[in-house]
């Protein structure tokens, strides 16, 4: 079941080749723990995607990377040190692959200059399970009884109550 607890992660990391299929089974294990395992391809494929592009073209191999869950859309936000990360036509390509796999995505800089990436997904209705558990429908094979007549109750007098009967 899908949690409605919303749920945070950030790691630091300096990305190397390597580095990116480390953080992609570390990220992946996240969203199977928190239960969204329908968003463990897209939102690993969007952040390898942009970890590759910043040990491509970065100088500061620093990086950040945090996932928010609210309960129906997951946040995933990379960022990068490096101030003078400027978009080209390998950058362009991949931010257009993310467009592509994202419900919504954008880009802003941090207060210290440095660039912050971030894509969103939903889980889709078809895609959500109830929050509220359903009754269990019946078998072919159980027969429901029709409910029993139950006898009209006795009147109870006016007068006197139970104990006073019991004198």
């Amino acid at each position: 079941m899908k949690t409605a607890a919303p749920c945070y992660y950030h790691l630091d990391v300096e990305i190397s080749p390597e580095r990116v299929g480390h953080v992609r089974r570390i990220l992946a294990a996240h969203l199977r723990f928190w239960d969204l395992e329908v968003l463990v391809h897209p939102v690993c494929r969007g952040t390898e995607l942009l970890l590759r592009a910043i040990d491509e073209h970065a100088a500061d191999k620093h990086t950040s990377i945090e996932m928010w869950w609210n309960g129906q859309h997951l946040i995933t936000a990379i960022g990068g040190n490096d101030r003078d990360l400027r978009p080209d036509p390998d950058l362009r390509a991949c931010l257009a692959r993310i467009a592509v796999m994202s419900d919504g995505w954008g880009c802003c800089t941090a207060d210290t200059g440095s660039k912050i990436i971030w894509f969103s997904r939903r889980v889709r209705s078809g895609e959500r399970v109830p929050r509220v558990p359903t009754a269990p429908a019946p078998s072919l094979r159980e027969t429901v009884l029709p409910p029993r007549e139950v006898p009209a109750a006795a009147p109870v007098s006016q007068g006197r109550g139970i104990l006073e009967d019991a004198r």
